[in-house]
């Protein structure tokens, strides 16, 4: 039987480190919010962080992409929404969605693809196998939805 694969939704507010002097969310400051959202992704597919620390097996990006729709400000309070998205054998893509909730405007859309690796030798390894129950989702795009992204 198909599962859904997991998800996420967390807020946070843009805080004066987030912005450039006119109140402008920087562009690499979206690649940390995603972060935050990834992190807890990765504790829902059973890799909590005190475990990767101990085991030294460590989700690493291998590829972002990202689409700036709209400028975040000062102060908003955001909502990242995370989702693993496909699952191959030794990479799996996560896909991001922040949202702007007081206007529903779409800021950003990213998907980052990611493995496994073993450390110190950064070995690659493959997904567990209790992530192949997730292949079945891989051509479903969970990234678009009738937002407007205008």
């Amino acid at each position: 039987m198909k599962e859904e694969p997991p998800r996420i939704s967390t807020e946070i507010q843009v805080m004066f480190f987030d912005t450039d002097v006119g109140g402008v969310v920087h562009n690499i400051a979206y690649l940390r919010f995603i972060e935050i959202a990834r992190t807890m992704l990765a504790e829902k597919l059973g890799l909590p962080l005190a475990e990767m620390a101990e085991t030294q097996r460590y989700p690493v990006v291998v590829r972002t992409e990202i689409d700036y729709r709209r400028g975040a400000k000062l102060g908003d309070k955001l909502v990242i929404e995370a989702w693993l998205h496909r699952v191959d054998r030794v990479r799996f893509w996560c896909a991001f969605r922040i949202v702007r909730p007081n206007d529903d405007a779409l800021i950003v859309e990213c998907r980052q693809m990611l493995a496994l690796v073993q450390m110190p030798d950064a070995k690659l390894l493959r997904l567990p196998e209790s992530w192949a129950k997730y292949r079945a989702n891989e051509i479903v795009d969970l990234t678009r939805t009738s937002r407007s992204s205008a």
